[in-house]
């Protein structure tokens, strides 16, 4: 198992990207490593970098706001960067401060990666990368803000423990870091269910608008650019709206779409143990987890489906 302590040893800058689109596991992976290696490395500069858009429901988490969100060209060269929660593609404007840098170490939990670094780490039978984290860290430089930050990561990947990819090792890690004393109900609650009346209503128009096919185990909707400039509403708004299809009874995969320029979708896709979605999402170029997983699709929001339905109606008749 890898020492990040002992990789990073004699390193000045040390550097940490997650992936385009920043989830909850994205964010706090980064944000906790970003913690542990300035307890461990007092005097080296550790900087994370994030693209926009971050979601603000996890600005509580220590060092949020320092997450740096700009990609000089000129930027100084970094010793040690981790690429966390992603492949090389998936950096994006980080890919010159990983390929550049003077040790490159990516640490990941997805299927698809096959390791994009100097040294890998990838295990994807582990929930997420914050759970990655809490097994190969040193409880010797872990903290309250740290263990608060991978508990943040672990319930978004894992649905706060809901989803298949949550094993008896998942729950044994969790209560691990719940025994540092944050006040996890809270963080439950803030950072998972709570939901501003915007996000509230677009959410029910989107379920009031939503459709369903293949004999209804497969349910779509889509916010398009007219609706986001009507309701003022951005993709920190959407979060959650593909988990409430899902939730609808006798629903295998649900999908949801929004639009980033004309003709050009962010697809999220949510399944039950009947379709692999990270399957499909790699088809479409993406990617993710078997039953969390998306992509970037163009056309109309109804060719953008019908592509789809064709690769989940395979794995359905391959069930049947």
């Amino acid at each position: 198992m890898i020492d990040i302590v002992k990789e990073c040893q004699g390193a000045k800058r040390i550097g940490l990207s997650g992936h385009i689109r920043p989830d909850g596991d994205a964010i706090s992976s980064c944000l906790a490593l970003r913690k542990y290696l300035m307890n461990a490395f007092p005097k080296a500069t550790v900087k994370v970098n994030l693209e926009l858009p971050l979601p603000s429901i996890f600005s509580e988490i220590w060092g949020y706001d320092t997450i740096d969100t700009d990609f000089p060209e000129k930027e100084e060269k970094y010793d040690v960067y981790f690429a966390l929660d992603t492949n090389f593609e998936r950096l994006g404007q980080a890919q010159p401060y990983f390929q550049n840098a003077g040790k490159r170490i990516n640490i990941d939990h997805h299927v698809s990666n096959g390791g994009v670094g100097d040294i890998n780490v990838t295990e994807p039978e582990i929930s997420s990368t914050a759970e990655l984290l809490v097994k190969i860290l040193d409880r010797k430089y872990f903290d309250a803000e740290i263990a608060k930050a991978l508990y943040i990561g672990m319930i978004h990947d894992t649905g706060v423990f809901q989803y298949s990819c949550t094993s008896p090792e998942t729950m044994r890690r969790a209560a691990d870091l719940m025994e540092y004393g944050f006040d996890f109900p809270n963080i439950i609650l803030k950072t998972f269910y709570e939901k501003t009346y915007l996000q509230s209503q677009i959410m029910g128009r989107c379920l009031m608008e939503s459709i369903r096919f293949m004999n209804g185990r497969c349910i779509a909707s889509v916010v398009d650019l007219k609706t986001q400039k009507f309701y003022g509403v951005s993709s920190k708004d959407f979060e959650g709206i593909v988990n409430q299809l899902r939730n609808i009874r006798g629903v295998d995969c649900a999908i949801f779409m929004y639009e980033l320029s004309p003709l050009e979708f962010k697809v999220s896709m949510r399944s039950s143990e009947a379709v692999d979605v990270a399957e499909i999402g790699e088809y479409f170029g993406g990617g993710g987890h078997v039953r969390a997983a998306g992509c970037n699709m163009h056309g109309t929001f109804y060719d953008c489906v019908n592509n789809i339905s064709e690769q989940i109606e395979k794995q359905l008749k391959k069930e049947s």
